[in-house]
């Protein structure tokens, strides 16, 4: 699949926002990868940083109670749908876009105008894209491949 064409794939994109698509060499983009392992999802581990001016401000995974099968599996949920579950039985506190966010804020940083650069996804839900706008993050990146990749 193009990576350039997928907005009229994606469940969800907010008017006036894009996801930029870039090499999965980023360094920005590496660094969120190895948080892939910190995870706690079964299903869809997922890590975001946030950057600004070249420096990490946050750092956040979709962390929570490991289980050994994934309970939006269980129920048969579609993408995007039961997230409810996550925090229920998982313990998941948010996504790695809202984690990463919050991690930023706890320490007291600005991000408003930063990038945030997110792993193990191929694109953005709905609270997530929200609580972006909300913040003032004015770019989200993901890696060409993630379609290919973690799209299921």
């Amino acid at each position: 699949m193009d990576s350039n064409n997928l907005s009229g794939v994606l469940p969800y994109l907010p008017a006036g926002r894009r996801i930029i698509y870039i090499n999965s060499d980023n360094r920005f983009l590496k660094e969120a990868g190895k948080m892939l392992v910190q995870s706690g999802c079964v299903k869809q581990p997922t890590a975001a940083v946030i950057v600004k001016n070249g420096v990490i401000l946050g750092r956040g995974t979709n962390a929570g109670k490991k289980v050994s099968v994934c309970p939006r599996e269980e129920r048969v949920c579609r993408t995007g749908e039961g997230y409810w579950l996550c925090k229920a039985v998982c313990r998941q506190k948010g996504h790695a876009e809202v984690s990463a966010i919050l991690d930023a804020r706890e320490k007291g940083s600005d991000i408003r105008g930063a990038s945030l650069y997110l792993e193990g996804h191929w694109w953005v839900c709905r609270d997530c894209w929200d609580e972006i706008i909300k913040a003032g993050i004015s770019r989200v990146f993901l890696r060409k491949d993630s379609a290919a990749l973690y799209r299921r």
